[in-house]
């Protein structure tokens, strides 16, 4: 079946409903949101009346709300060496992780970080030690995706293999898994067009079992760009054709696929590009 959706908002005063019902009118059956502004640590009170309403809508609707994503916010940086910095992101990403069990979801995808021109070592070992505090004081069952990352500056988490030396060195490595960015795959240097070798890779360096969520972007930069620049579906160097071989690939059927492509006009395009993905059943 196919598990499509986007990022949706999360306000304040509408809270998870308005996120559901947002998802709804996308004609979606999954979404992403972010818990508070993914650019402040400005977070609400989570309505527990409201996120009941949210689950019985969800149900409603044929919404899992275990194919549900929760993205933690860009501030989080767990490669920072600087101690202030890499304390407050430790502490953030626990009370995000707290968030999304309140919430009753079981994934957060988190950006990996940037070194910050300390080197990929460093910045592997900053955000596995990171890992190792944060997951040792948590006792969710929510697991962290680390997303692939397009290479921009000093980030890490470009290639498969940083991801995989982080995931060797958490103790509990149960708790983490991969979510696959198309547009940043792409800025990576990773083919699309070649998406089953792409997959014979991931499998053979992380595995496939840790795939769990996939955002389904166009780029608006060439292959090996390192740029990270979003583009909407079929409108940029990846294309549509290409996008519609990674989203219905069988391997990848119960995996949610999530849109984050720009706005067009100051209005969501996701449920025309949620119209245009279904065509292709």
């Amino acid at each position: 079946m196919l598990i499509i959706g986007s990022h949706v908002s999360y306000k304040k005063d509408s809270g998870l409903v308005g996120s559901v019902k947002e998802a709804i009118s996308y004609g979606a059956n999954t979404f992403m949101f972010y818990t508070g502004a993914p650019q402040n640590t400005i977070r609400s009170k989570i309505d527990l009346e409201n996120v009941n309403e949210a689950a019985k809508m969800m149900l409603d609707n044929n919404i899992d709300k275990n194919k549900v994503i929760v993205h933690a916010p860009y501030i989080i940086n767990l490669a920072n060496a600087d101690p202030n910095k890499y304390e407050f992101s430790c502490n953030f990403l626990k009370e995000e992780l707290k968030r999304v069990a309140t919430f009753g979801f079981k994934y957060l995808v988190l950006h990996p970080g940037s070194h910050v021109g300390k080197g990929i070592d460093i910045g592997i070992e900053n955000i596995s030690k990171a890992l190792n505090i944060v997951l040792e004081e948590d006792n969710s069952n929510v697991t962290i995706l680390l997303e692939t990352m397009a290479g921009k500056g000093s980030e890490v988490g470009s290639k498969f293999i940083e991801l995989k030396r982080i995931i060797d060195r958490v103790k509990k490595k149960e708790r983490l898994g991969i979510c696959f960015d198309t547009c940043h795959l792409n800025d990576a240097g990773y083919d699309l067009n070649n998406f089953d070798d792409i997959l014979l890779e991931f499998d053979k360096i992380i595995g496939l079992n840790r795939l769990k969520c996939i955002h389904i972007n166009d780029s608006k930069n060439s292959k090996n760009s390192h740029k990270d620049r979003h583009e909407n579906i079929g409108k940029g160097s990846i294309g549509l054709d290409t996008l519609i071989k990674v989203i219905y690939h069988k391997k990848l059927e119960d995996i949610p696929k999530i849109l984050e492509t720009p706005y067009i006009n100051g209005k969501a395009p996701y449920k025309e590009e949620i119209d245009l993905i279904k065509k292709y059943k």
